[in-house]
């Protein structure tokens, strides 16, 4: 299952499990919509894809909440 990890990685832009505009890798890198376009949609990290991530809404958000470890580094 994914983390659903809420913040992107490059920029800090907050990225909503409910909302779409995430990006990421198969090691679940996350980044905004601006910042994988910047990126050629090439994870920095791993050289990866990157790809839509898909949304997490209604009883399946409340059942399997986002993750609240924030990844930007600022």
């Amino acid at each position: 299952m994914l983390e659903m990890r809420p913040d992107c990685e490059r920029c800090g832009v907050d990225l909503p499990a409910d909302d779409p505009g995430g990006f990421i890798c198969s090691f679940e890198c996350t980044f905004c919509a601006a910042c994988a376009d910047a990126l050629d949609e090439q994870c920095p990290n791993c050289g990866g894809e990157l790809m839509d991530r898909p949304t997490r809404t209604g009883a399946a958000l409340q059942r399997r909440p986002a993750s609240t470890e924030r990844k930007f580094k600022g």
